[in-house]
């Protein structure tokens, strides 16, 4: 297991697709894009022009940062496509989050929904099984995530996660922190391996 600061060439962001977002997580979004531009970090992202991602996404661009935004072609219009932006259309989501795993050395997890929540899960359960040692930050922004953090929590104290679970993942609240976050977590590949009982 290793702290030594890592390269990151790019960022993956979840977050939300919604316009009726609050302003402090819009605004955190944007913060983030131009910070991402400032540290020549790519942003890699859902590919639409809604919400914490559009806001994100528009943000780096703005300031001269790369951007590859992966969408599938049935939401093109829904979540508004980029057109001033690096943007590949697939054919699913199933094919948008592999391109955008496979894309991103490290994943910043904003707030956001359903969507967000499924993406997250799914990286930290791909983690846990050994398949990935890519660092998972999440911004913890006014304290958004700790409803989902007392349910980690509360599945380890039911023994159905290993207590090392609690080192796949950092927790930061505020966005400058997202970077050095990232940077430094501990690679740590595999936690498993998980009986049974833990897959269900």
């Amino acid at each position: 297991m290793s702290s030594e600061s890592r390269r990151l060439d790019s960022v993956c962001v979840y977050c939300a697709s919604s316009d009726t977002a609050a302003e402090e997580y819009l605004s955190a979004a944007a913060e983030f894009g131009r910070l991402l531009a400032r540290e020549n970090v790519r942003l890699v992202y859902g590919g639409g022009g809604v919400g914490l991602m559009g806001a994100c996404a528009r943000a780096a661009h703005s300031r001269g940062g790369r951007v590859l935004g992966v969408i599938p072609h049935f939401l093109t219009s829904a979540e508004r496509q980029l057109a001033t932006v690096e943007t590949v259309v697939v054919g699913s989501m199933h094919e948008r989050k592999m391109m955008m795993f496979e894309a991103s050395d490290a994943f910043a997890i904003l707030p956001g929904a359903i969507g967000t929540l499924e993406e997250a899960i799914e990286l930290l359960s791909w983690r846990r099984l050994g398949l990935h040692a890519k660092p998972i930050v999440f911004l913890n922004l006014g304290g958004f995530w700790e409803p989902l953090f007392e349910l980690f929590e509360h599945i380890v104290a039911q023994g159905l996660l290993p207590e090392a679970f609690r080192d796949t993942w950092r927790s930061v609240e505020r966005v400058e922190d997202i970077l050095p976050a990232l940077r430094t977590m501990p690679t740590l590949a595999f936690v498993g391996p998980p009986g049974v009982s833990e897959m269900t």
